[in-house]
């Protein structure tokens, strides 16, 4: 039997070329499949000017789960690989898939650890990739789907890097062998009750004792289906810059004009939605939810303000546009929060962010600021719209509910009680990133406060 180690060291040798690091994270389970590319990697570690370490994530869901993790340092150290050691809370939700919930809570702690110019390898072979490819299009997935696993793609301030994609399960296992590798056995890999674990035991081999090839070409086809989506995202690309102005390398526009998307055909429209919302952070749409964009956004009445909500993400309708956001937490918009000065800072409930206040010591001319004199001489309170405020802007000769100032000025609606309001006293002073209250306003030559939400 010829040996596979050359052809696979070979093949990871090309793959790492894709790939430079300044660190190369190993994420070592212990199986067969991380090893050997633990193993590899160090075997490997001379050509490549990164440091090379391992991560192992212990999920405390089988009673051998400590000793996983001992194998995994002791393995470590016999390769002379510096170990980084993880524990982890995996247990599943009431009604959470416990496949997902291990995996999220992996990735939680990758992200945690992986740093600029690091790059996260997985063991990801040629099957893994088959087997996901027939898990998307079982779920009726599409082409972002059915590309499955890419080689790379982000991952916090790093990347994530499958440089295996390539090797087969089989030249894997003969690798292993030739190197006497000693490696942990999961017996949860071998439940029949998770999706993948059916496909891997009890379909895949079918299709193999008739299609010989079946990893390999179901591979490729993935590939295939990944050169479709680089081309239905530039399209895309060309389509958002058309509508908003926006370039890659700035940030997402949380708000498309409706008039562009209305003149488009339904499958170029669908095609920027799903980019958008991809590349906004939110997660993937189905068809059902695209269908109830179309139907209750797109086609919604001008006068409407209508939502579309699915797990970790939404969409709203506000006049002649659409806005894509992270779904809003609960808020008590009773809350008064005390701003002590000269403090700086001060951290928003309902993950509304930090309110900052800058000292701008001398105004040239009349700012939109407030005054600090005004501000020293009554307590301050932050607080949030209740209904019935009212706010006198500097040039005008009457008060206006707040209100109508914030709809007149645009302000969606579930933005505006949403919005920090400064109090001097019991007065509304100023309307934060909007409107200053005229009382409050600064004069030329006096100091003020310039209050900003990151």
């Amino acid at each position: 039997m010829n040996s596979d180690s050359p052809q696979l060291l070979q093949q990871l040798g090309v793959a790492l070329q894709a790939m430079p690091a300044q660190r190369y994270w190993v994420a070592f389970s212990g199986g067969i499949d991380s090893h050997v590319l633990l193993h590899a990697m160090a075997a490997l570690r001379s050509q490549f000017p990164a440091t090379l370490n391992a991560v192992h994530v212990n999920h405390g869901l089988h009673p051998a789960a400590s000793e996983w993790a001992a194998h995994a340092v002791a393995v470590c150290e016999v390769l002379d690989i510096p170990c980084h050691l993880f524990n982890v809370d995996a247990v599943a939700a009431p009604g959470e898939s416990p496949e997902a919930s291990a995996r999220d809570a992996r990735y939680l702690a990758f992200s945690q650890l992986i740093e600029r110019g690091d790059v996260l390898l997985t063991a990801h072979h040629q099957e893994d990739q088959s087997e996901t490819l027939l898990l998307q299009l079982l779920r009726g997935a599409g082409p972002q789907g059915l590309a499955a696993m890419p080689v790379l793609s982000p991952l916090s301030a790093g990347q994530l890097a499958r440089p295996l994609l390539s090797v087969s399960q089989a030249q894997i296992e003969q690798y292993a062998q030739e190197k006497s590798l000693q490696w942990i056995e999961d017996p949860s890999n071998q439940e029949r009750g998770f999706a993948r674990n059916y496909l891997r035991h009890e379909v895949i081999p079918s299709l193999k004792s008739h299609w010989p090839a079946f990893a390999k070409t179901v591979s490729r086809a993935a590939g295939h289906c990944a050169e479709a989506v680089t081309l239905l995202d530039e399209v895309a690309s060309e389509d958002l810059h058309q509508l908003t102005g926006w370039v890659s390398q700035q940030p997402v526009p949380m708000r498309l004009p409706l008039a562009g998307l209305q003149q488009m055909s339904p499958q170029r429209r669908r095609n920027i939605l799903r980019f958008w919302i991809r590349i906004a952070g939110l997660p993937i749409v189905s068809t059902t939810i695209m269908k109830q964009i179309e139907h209750s956004l797109i086609d919604a009445r001008e006068d409407s303000t209508p939502l579309v909500q699915w797990p970790g993400g939404e969409l709203r309708r506000y006049r002649d546009a659409l806005y894509a956001m992270l779904p809003l937490t609960p808020l008590d918009t009773a809350t008064v929060l005390q701003w002590q000065w000269p403090q700086q800072t001060l951290a928003l409930p309902g993950g509304l962010g930090t309110l900052t206040a800058t000292v701008e010591e001398t105004a040239a001319e009349a700012m939109p600021t407030l005054s600090l004199a005004q501000c020293q001489q009554q307590p301050m309170t932050i607080r949030f719209r209740q209904g019935g405020e009212r706010c006198q802007l500097v040039g005008r000769d009457h008060h206006h509910t707040l209100k109508g100032l914030l709809q007149t000025a645009g302000v969606p609606p579930w933005q505006r009680d949403r919005i920090p309001l400064i109090y001097v006293g019991d007065q509304l002073a100023a309307v934060v990133g909007h409107f200053i209250c005229a009382p409050f306003q600064v004069k030329v030559g006096e100091a003020g406060i310039v209050f900003s939400l990151r």
